[in-house]
């Protein structure tokens, strides 16, 4: 088995690069699955994981040596992109305890540009779908992946970390979503696609909300943002028809002036309600609105305040979920430690088999059928209790990182090396 302390990550993410790289390096699911295909060929790599969202594309891996510049020269090629003018946005951790840390903390939601962001751990969740579904996935990465699951259960129940919303974006999204149950088939109107409205857009295709049509003064900058996409893009020459049309309308759209005011929507027929989430500076619909029957209006100020409150019960949390992942790492380095030595053990348990039968050869011809199978069942719990101590020996020389001199003796002693495979059996 690889030694467990060979994990590594190479890392793209909002730390480290700009929106516009973000999206040229970003890895839809076909693409993650056409990245694990061309890296599982590659010998020197195991236990390969890809991590790919709006906010980092990162590749998680086990390996002997560096093998980033391998890695990366065939990402790039997958992307169509430059190696010399991407390469310097990655960051590259080589230090194991680092790079399992570090999958914890985006996973839980610690490393998200939004503290606590509800979505990334279902997104990592499909990252390691993908990569059991592409064979990539190793016996250390499946109890990783796994130990991170049961973590993120025990800092959701245990702590506020991921209670409330904690982005203007999301939380437009989920008033979006409140407002939809008193519709039939509430639709949704996105204005703008720049910053915001891309992070809106995203939260959008995410939730639960079906008919979403998004409309920008530059059309191909809202084509290209709803490629591929259940989305619809509308001519922001006739928005003022469109806002009519639509049950929900988030603005994202930065204008000296309001957009929507009581004048362009005066002749609007409001058969109920019609709710405007205004996320932009200056607004971009006017205070007047709510004059007419039926208009509701959310500004941002509403939305901060409802954010900041739920980020100060996040952020009051994190020492509490540092404090869980820390108990997790260390039982999971624990374990990672014991898989170390498993070799050893087994070819202990192979060695003293061996001798086991090839005694049994000598004398089971002169017993009886019944003295048989219980000189076979005496032998075997012989075996076990010798080999009790020295496996608790090993485990406990692995938790002091003592374990390298106690497997030189033990290979020495009972000249471990030259044990086959297999042991024959009676």
């Amino acid at each position: 088995m690889m030694n467990s302390f060979q994990f590594k990550a190479l890392i793209l993410s909002y730390r480290t690069a700009p929106i516009e790289v973000r999206e040229r390096v970003s890895l839809n699911e076909n693409e993650c699955k056409a990245l694990l295909q061309q890296l599982r060929t590659i010998e020197a790599l195991q236990d390969i994981l890809v991590v790919s969202t709006c906010n980092r594309t990162e590749i998680y891996y086990n390996a002997t040596q560096n093998q980033d510049a391998i890695i990366l020269p065939i990402l790039c090629q997958l992307k169509g992109i430059s190696l010399d003018t991407y390469s310097q946005y990655f960051e590259h951790i080589f230090i194991a305890d680092e790079a399992i840390r570090h999958l914890f903390e985006v996973a839980i939601g610690l490393d998200s540009q939004v503290v606590g962001d509800l979505q990334i751990a279902n997104q990592v969740k499909h990252a390691y779908q993908w990569a059991a579904d592409m064979g990539t996935a190793g016996t250390f990465l499946h109890r990783l992946m796994h130990t991170i699951f049961f973590t993120n259960k025990r800092v959701v129940q245990e702590t506020n970390f991921r209670s409330g919303i904690a982005s203007t974006s999301y939380a437009a999204v989920e008033l979006a979503e409140e407002f939809s149950d008193l519709f039939l088939q509430p639709k949704i109107l996105l204005i703008g696609t720049g910053e915001i409205g891309r992070d809106v857009f995203l939260n959008l295709l995410e939730s639960n909300l079906e008919y979403i049509s998004v409309s920008n003064r530059t059309r191909q900058k809202a084509e290209e943002l709803t490629k591929n996409t259940r989305a619809i893009v509308l001519d922001y020459d006739d928005i003022h028809a469109h806002i009519a049309e639509a049950d929900i309308i988030i603005s994202t759209l930065s204008t000296p002036t309001p957009l929507i005011t009581y004048r362009t929507l005066k002749n609007t027929n409001i058969d109920a309600f019609k709710y405007f989430i205004d996320l932009s500076v200056p607004r971009s619909v006017a205070t007047d609105v709510e004059q007419i029957a039926g208009a509701v209006v959310y500004n941002i100020d509403m939305i901060t305040a409802k954010v900041n409150e739920a980020l100060s019960r996040r952020l009051a949390a994190i020492p509490d979920v540092r404090a869980i992942i820390g108990e997790a790492i260390y039982d999971f380095l624990d374990w990672s430690k014991e898989m170390e030595v498993s070799p050893v053990i087994q070819k202990m348990k192979q060695a003293l088999e061996q001798i086991r039968l090839e005694e049994l050869d000598r004398c089971m011809k002169e017993l009886s059928s019944d003295e048989s199978e219980k000189v076979e069942r005496i032998t075997k719990n012989i075996v076990q209790k010798i080999l009790k101590l020295p496996v608790l020996q090993l485990k406990a020389a692995c938790k002091r990182g003592e374990a390298d001199s106690l497997i030189d003796v033990l290979n020495e002693l009972f000249d471990l090396e030259k044990i086959p495979q297999k042991i024959r059996k009676n």
